[in-house]
Parts: C-alpha cells; structure tokens; sequence
C-alpha cells in the first residue's frame, strides 16, 4: 500500500507539475499575443517622434497646428479611459483588439494620402477611440489577470518592453525604405513618408486578422458572470476614489508620462542641433531600442527587489538627464547630447515598465480593476490633452533653443514631482506591510 500511495503521489505531482507548465506556457502565450497587438498599433499615431520635421512639410502644418491635432488626440483618449475600462469588464479583448487594429490600420491608408487638415482631424479623432475607447484597458486588465502576483513587475516590463521590440524593428524598416525611397532613388519626402505609413498601415490590419482567429484559453476567460452580475458603477467607483494608494499611482503616471512626452521631441530638437533628418531619426530610433531593454530589465529588477524602488530610481535619473538636454548643448558636445537622449530613454521605458505593475499593492478587486486602469489613465494621461499645446507654444513663440529648454525645464520639474510621489507611496506601502505583519 505505502508503494501503491507513494507511486499515486509521485503521478499526482507529475501532472500538477506538468499543468503548471502548460499554464504557465499559456499565459505567456496570451502575453506575446498582447505585446505583439501593442507594439503595431501605436506607432502610426506618433510617427512624430522620428518624422516631425517631415510630417510638417507632407501635411503643410506648422508646430501649433500639429500641436493641436495631438491635442485633441489627448482629450478624446481622456474622454475613452473611463468607458475602455468598462469595456474591459465587458466584452471579450480579442474582439475588441481586433476591432481596434483593423480600424487603425485603414485610417493609416488615408492618412498616407497627406489629407488636408480637416481631413487630419477626423483621422486623429477616429484613432483617438480605436486606440483608446476599445484598446487600452483591455490590454492592461489582460496582462494583470495573467500575470501571478510575484510576476506583475516582468510581465508589465514585457509588455512594455516587447512592444517597444516590435515598434522598434518596424521603426528601423520604416527608417530604411524612408531613406531608400529620398536619398537612394531620389523620391520627395512626402513619397518616403507614404512609404512608412504603408507599412504601419498593413501591418496593423494582418496582425488584427491573426489575432481575431486565436481563441482565448478557458482558463484565461474574463471575469465569471456571477461577479459580472454584481457590477455597479457608481458603487465600484465609490471603492476606487476611496484608496489613496491608487491616487499616488495616478500621480505616478501622470508625472512619468510627461517625461515620455519629452521624447516626441527629441528628433526636432536633434536637427535643430544641426543633425540631417535621417541622422536625427537614426538617433531617435535608437532611442526606441532602449525600450525592450529598458521596459524588460526595469520590470526584472523590480520583481528582484522592488517595483517601487526601481521605479524611484528610474524617475530621478531620467528627471536629471532632462536637465542634461538643458546645459549640455552649451559644452558643443554633440556625443554627449545624443548619449543623453537614449539615457533618457532607457529610463523612459523603464518607467513606462513599471508603473503599471505597482497598481498590484493597491488592493483592488480583479472585478473592477479595468474601471480602476480607466480611473489612473482619465487623470495619468491627461498630459496628452495639453503638453501639445505647451510644446507647440514654446517652440512657436520662442524659436531655437529657448523654446526646448523651457519646455524640457518643464517637463524636468514635473518628474521631480513624481519621483516624491512615488517615494510617498512606497512608504504606505512599508507601512501597511508593517501592520499586516504585526497582526
């Protein structure tokens, strides 16, 4: 008998074993799938980051005008956050992703028609809800049910960190047929330029069209109805508004989406440093790069020590390296202007990488975590309704150099600002892990 059990046991254990890995197999299935649908999506919306002197010349706008269009993509992100966590709650995410893809990807097509700025407003507007509205919660909510409670730091630093790898790689085609297509075979810009949108364009609509037909694993399922059932919005939002863990991780947000912001800019202020176009975008590709490393090793660290931490530290240097970009210049050091730039981006992602994985020690129900990530984002990305309108002021009213070290002198502040909130939070943290321990 003591063999018959012992045997039994050690069958027992194979098969938990073996369940576990395929559970775990499973979930990083779901998550590559995720990074993958993340990292195509996003890009043809923000082609300013390495195109901006271009795009001005396509779309014959200026600074304010562009300023305006990504303005008004922040506020219809802004308006979206709220009912995206809802949906979340709702609806099954591959339907909604694969919605979201596809559309983004046809208003690519028209977009690389060089509308006019009528016809550039409608596209932004639209791409704020396809991206926003139907995209956003239900890929963090996702991520967050995956992911065990030891694993939040590394699989928000993947998914942070794999989509910078996939936007990266398409960025350095893009950058390759733009340079091709203007100094290879001597085309315009704004036939380069149609050549990049095209392939952001495609390659939303392909990957949209593989996503659609992979089922979710059923042990991966939404929430189970009867929790759905128990959804009251104004009650849950009550619960939420009432933790104050959650109003320094918006904080957080909000402060370390400012110094993503800075990187939008850093290809212009590059070429009006003295660099070519496609030595500026050279750099600014780089930069995207540090993503992967900075989005995958900032959530490794985190998960190792501790999210916040790493968190504290990744604010701080990137807030220091911004007033670099101030002083630097003056020292005619190009080399140590460029090195800056992808410092701050390694650091950019990092945060970027974490701090969505610090929502884990707020203590939020799974049930209303989208209505909570909807609640972070309203506030956290508020930055994208009005840093347009600041950068595109200062650059427009103070041309050259003044322009950007005040709007980075800015943005610099404001990181400091999140770098004492994160700090705050950390020691919330302690504290209530100190009560639970001597309870």
């Amino acid at each position: 008998m003591s063999k018959h059990a012992s045997s039994a046991a050690a069958v027992q254990g194979s098969n938990s074993a073996s369940k576990s890995q395929s559970d775990k197999g499973s979930r990083y299935f779901q998550l590559m799938l995720l990074v993958l649908a993340a990292g195509a999506i996003y890009p043809i919306l923000y082609l300013r980051q390495v195109y901006q002197t271009t795009m001005l010349e396509v779309f014959q706008i200026n600074h304010s005008e562009l300023g305006y269009l990504y303005s008004m993509l922040g506020t219809i992100f802004l308006l979206s956050y709220l009912p995206s966590g809802w949906l979340a709650d709702r609806i099954a995410p591959r339907f909604l992703i694969f919605f979201s893809l596809v559309a983004t990807g046809a208003l690519g097509l028209w977009y690389s028609t060089a509308p006019s700025m009528t016809g550039l407003m409608i596209i932004f507007g639209c791409w704020g809800l396809t991206t926003g509205l139907t995209f956003w919660a239900s890929v963090l909510k996702r991520v967050k049910m995956i992911a065990h409670h030891t694993e939040q730091g590394r699989f928000f630093g993947i998914l942070d960190g794999g989509r910078g790898l996939i936007e990266a790689l398409l960025a350095t085609v893009a950058l390759g047929l733009f340079a091709y297509a203007t100094e290879t075979r001597g085309e315009s810009t704004a036939e380069g330029f149609k050549h990049v949108v095209y392939l952001y364009s495609f390659t939303c609509i392909a990957i949209g069209c593989v996503l659609v037909l992979i089922k979710d694993p059923k042990s991966m399922e939404d929430t189970p109805p009867v929790e759905k059932g128990r959804f009251n919005l104004f009650t849950d939002l009550a619960t939420l508004v009432k933790i104050p863990e959650l109003w320094l991780v918006t904080a957080i947000v909000f402060c370390g989406y400012h110094i993503f912001w800075a990187t939008y800019s850093f290809s212009d202020y590059l070429q009006g440093s003295g660099l070519t176009a496609v030595m500026a975008g050279t750099i600014t590709t780089i930069k995207l790069w540090m993503r992967p490393i900075g989005g995958i090793g900032g959530g490794w660290l985190g998960d190792k020590f501790s999210n916040i931490s790493v968190l504290i530290v990744a604010l701080l240097l990137a807030s220091l390296a911004i007033v670099g970009l101030i002083v630097f210049p003056a020292l005619n050091s190009m080399g140590l202007l460029i090195a800056t730039v992808i410092f701050i981006g390694l650091m950019t992602y990092a945060i970027r990488g974490l701090y969505w994985a610090i929502l884990d020690s707020c203590d939020i129900p799974l049930r209303i975590t989208g209505l909570a990530i909807g609640i972070v984002s309203v506030v956290g990305y508020m930055p994208d309704a009005f840093i347009p309108l600041i950068n595109g002021y200062l650059t427009e009213h103070f041309p050259g150099a003044l322009g950007y070290k005040l709007y980075f002198g800015y943005i610099a502040a404001i990181g400091l600002i999140g770098t004492l909130a994160a700090v705050t939070l950390r020691a919330r943290i302690n504290r209530k892990s100190l009560k639970k321990t001597g309870a």
